[in-house]
Order: structure tokens, then sequence, then C-alpha cells
């Protein structure tokens, strides 16, 4: 199973991205795991967006793992959901190369997926 969700909106490309975001997204070879479902109508309308800004940022299919959720009898299902403390979807993990998990976003904010994801990796090199 497949997660199409996150395919990047063919409507986006890198001008419609700040540039910070962009270079936060591609610095230090971070590692993206994605947790999704193609019927959960706020995947449907966040990962396009955020597909494109890691398309944008260069980031590279081997860093993206994709990881489809399924509704079970007792709340989310699939690859990784137990292990990683997935509840809500979408649910973003941003890992080091080392499997450090850095920055964690669940499933809204008042920004976009790619805008949440580089303020706290801008956090982590502001304190480093």
């Amino acid at each position: 199973m497949s997660l199409e969700t996150l395919a990047p909106a063919s409507d986006l490309g890198t001008d419609d991205f700040d540039e910070a975001v962009l270079d936060a997204l591609a610095a230090a070879d971070y590692r993206f795991k994605v947790w999704g479902g193609d019927w959960c109508v706020d995947c449907q309308q966040q990962l396009p967006a955020f597909g494109a800004a890691l398309a944008a940022a260069g980031v590279p299919d081997d860093r993206i793992e994709a990881f489809p959720v399924t509704k079970g009898p007792n709340g989310k299902e699939g690859p990784q959901v137990e292990a990683y403390d997935i509840d809500l979807i979408p649910t973003v993990v941003v890992e080091t190369p080392d499997g450090e998990e850095v920055a964690r976003f669940v499933e809204e904010a008042n920004v976009t997926i790619a805008e949440f994801i580089a303020r706290q990796l801008a956090d982590i090199e502001v304190s480093a």
C-alpha cells in the first residue's frame, strides 16, 4: 500500500515556498517519516503541499519514508504506528541520519507542515 497523498502537489514549485523553509528541510541529511491515510481529509489537504516542499528542497526520495495508516477497531493501524506512538494523522517525524528524533508535526498547526518542521529545525540550529 502506498501513501498517494504525499505525492507533490503539481501546482506548487520552488517559488511557492520560503527559502528558509526549503533550506531547513534540505539541511543535515534529515530523514522524514510520514504517516497518513489517503482516506483522511487532513492528509488530503496537507500532505500534497508537504510533498511539494520536500521536492522543492531537493530532499531525495531515499530520505522520505511514507507509512500508510488505516482505521482499526482500536485506533490507527499500520507500519511503525506503535513504535512511534502515532495517534493522529498526518504525523511527520524528522530524524537525524543516526535515528535521533529532532522534530515532529502532529495533525494540524496554524502553519503548513513544512513551516512547522522548519521552525523546529531552526530552533535546533540556534541552540547548537
